[in-house]
C-alpha cells in the first residue's frame, strides 16, 4: 500500500544535503547555460547515491508525490523522483499496476520533465524498456526515436538497453536505424553506446554485420563509441568506412 509522504518531506530530506558548490559545479557539468542542452536547469548539489538512500526511506511513496516531484525545477528532486518511480514500478504487481507507473512516466516525459541525460539513463532502459521487454513490444521506443525532441528521441534509444539485457537486438537496431542521421552529440553517444552493448551482450556478428552496411552513414561520434570493444583490424576497417 502507497504510503502518504508529503512531497514536502521528501524535499526537505534533499534541502538537508544541499552543497552550494557541488551544485554550482553541476550546473557546468549538464550545460545549463544559455543555448545548451541543460539550459536553465536548477540544481542544489546533491550526489546521486546520498540521493539513492533518501529514496530508500522513501519508498511506499504515493504517485501524487511523485508527480510533484517531477514538476519541480530543482533537477535532483527530479531524478529523485524517477528513482522512487522506479522502485514503485519494480514493486507493483505485473500488468494493470505495472502499467499505471509506465503512464506516469511517459506523461513526464513527454511534458518535459526528463530533461537532461543523467535522468533519461536512470530510467528509460529499468522503467519503460523493461515494461515493453514484458509486452514483447518494441514500437513505443521506434516512435520516441522518431520524435526531434531530444529526450524523447534519447529515451527511444536507451530503452533498447532493456532488451539487449534480455538477449534481444531487433529493438535497438530498429531504433538505431532511425536516428543514424541525427548528429546531435547526446543522441551520437547513446547510438554508440547501445550498438557496443549490442555487440557485448547479444551478438558481435549482429554488430559487425550492421556496421559495415550503415557505417558511412553514421556520425564519427557513434561510429566510434560501437566500435570500442571490437578487434584493432575490425574496429579500422570499420572507422574508415565513413
Amino acid at each position: 500500500m502507497a504510503a502518504a509522504f508529503p512531497a514536502s518531506e521528501i524535499v526537505a530530506a534533499v534541502a538537508e544535503l544541499a552543497d552550494p558548490a557541488r551544485a554550482a559545479s553541476s550546473a557546468r557539468f549538464f550545460k545549463t547555460g544559455p543555448g545548451d542542452y541543460g539550459e536553465g536547469d536548477v540544481f542544489v548539489g546533491v550526489a546521486v547515491p546520498p540521493l539513492r538512500k533518501v529514496a530508500k526511506r522513501f519508498r511506499g511513496v504515493q504517485p501524487s508525490a511523485i508527480r510533484e516531484l517531477l514538476d519541480s525545477p530543482i533537477h535532483e528532486h527530479r531524478l529523485l523522483a524517477l528513482f522512487l518511480l522506479r522502485a514503485e514500478f519494480e514493486r507493483a504487481s505485473a500488468g494493470t499496476e505495472q502499467s499505471a507507473w509506465v503512464e506516469l512516466y511517459l506523461t513526464a516525459l513527454h511534458d518535459g520533465r526528463v530533461d537532461n541525460w543523467d535522468l533519461i539513463d536512470s530510467s528509460a532502459d529499468p522503467i519503460l524498456g523493461e515494461w515493453l521487454v514484458s509486452c514483447a513490444d518494441h514500437e513505443p521506443l521506434v516512435e520516441l526515436a522518431g520524435q526531434d525532441d531530444l529526450w524523447c528521441r534519447r529515451a527511444g534509444i536507451v530503452g533498447t538497453f532493456a532488451f539487449l539485457k534480455h538477449g534481444f537486438s531487433d529493438a535497438t537496431i530498429a531504433v538505431v536505424s532511425v536516428v543514424l542521421d541525427d548528429r546531435r552529440d547526446l543522441i551520437q553517444k547513446a547510438t554508440g553506446w547501445m550498438l557496443r552493448e549490442l555487440g557485448k551482450r547479444v551478438d558481435r556478428t549482429v554488430l559487425t554485420d550492421y556496421l559495415g552496411a550503415h557505417a558511412a552513414q553514421m556520425g564519427s561520434t557513434a561510429l566510434r563509441y560501437a566500435t570500442e570493444h571490437l578487434d584493432p583490424g575490425d574496429r579500422a576497417y570499420l572507422r574508415s568506412l565513413r
